[in-house]
Parts: structure tokens; sequence; C-alpha cells
């Protein structure tokens, strides 16, 4: 098994984060006539956006040089990216476009941003710019907060 460079990884990750956007652009228009939800969907769209410019930020200072211990982070990272959730797996878009209603949506809003929230903190491991890793880590565990909250107003149990 080939492993990925740290730059792959860091390239996953703004594909990653073009996919919410995708989804959450989507899902905001599909429930536009339920004004706080498409609200919460806009937001996050607009957060993926901030997320993708910080990843192509780190991608241009990150150089080329592979960290100690990569091999087996790697090995990790590969788990990831072929999980249900990321584009690698060709799994993510037709299961997105299976959501039909507010309480899927939030679902798998829910499952995407906890994916992507480990996948960043595997990859802070290995990068020296954690101070990047940091706020979009910071930002995407707000936005597991957001959504269990408003998965809440579905089934009375928003909060873990």
């Amino acid at each position: 098994m080939e492993n990925f460079s740290v730059r792959e990884v860091v390239e996953q990750a703004i594909r990653t984060e073009k996919l919410g956007y995708e989804f959450y652009s989507e899902m905001a228009e599909k429930f536009k006539d339920e004004k706080n939800l498409a609200d919460l969907f806009t937001t996050l769209a607009e957060k993926e956006v901030v997320h993708q410019q910080r990843f192509e930020e780190l991608l241009e200072i990150i150089g080329d040089e592979t960290p100690e211990g990569w091999e087996e982070v790697s090995e990790y990272m590969r788990a990831f990216v072929e999980s249900e959730f990321f584009l690698a797996s060709d799994r993510a878009v037709p299961r997105m476009k299976g959501v039909k209603t507010a309480e899927d949506a939030v679902e798998y809003a829910i499952g995407f941003e906890k994916e992507t929230l480990h996948y960043y903190i595997a990859l802070r491991k290995v990068v020296r710019e954690k101070e990047i890793l940091d706020e979009i880590i910071n930002e995407e565990q707000s936005h597991v907060m957001w959504l269990q909250r408003f998965k809440g107003r579905f089934t009375g149990a928003g909060n873990p």
C-alpha cells in the first residue's frame, strides 16, 4: 500500500472542505423554506470555504519534508480517506444525494463533521503549523455542537 505524502493529506483536506461546501449549499437550498435550518447550512457552507482557504495556505508553507513517524500516520490517514465520508471512496456524494429530510441532513452533517475532525486531529500531530490546524479543529468542534443542538429540536436529545 502506497503511503500518502503530507501534501496529499492536505490536498485531501481541501477536497473534503469542497465536499462540505457542496453538501451544505445543497442542503441550504433544499431546506430554504425552513429558515433556521437554511441559515445553519448556509453558515456551515461559508465556514467550509474559510477552512479550504486555510488548508490552501498550509499547503503553500508545509514544504516536501516527510515528518518522523509519517509511515504509520499515512496508513491511518488512508483509513479516513477510504471511509464513507471522503471523496476517494466515491461513497460520500451518492449518500449526500440520498438525504431527504431535515433530520437526515443534520445526522449526515454530524457524521461528516466528526470524521473530518478526527482527520484534522491526526494531521495536526505531524505538521509544524499547528496553529492553523488548531483554528480549524476548534471550528469543526463548534460545528458538531451546533448540529447536535439543532438535532435536539427534532429528537429532544440534541446534547450528548
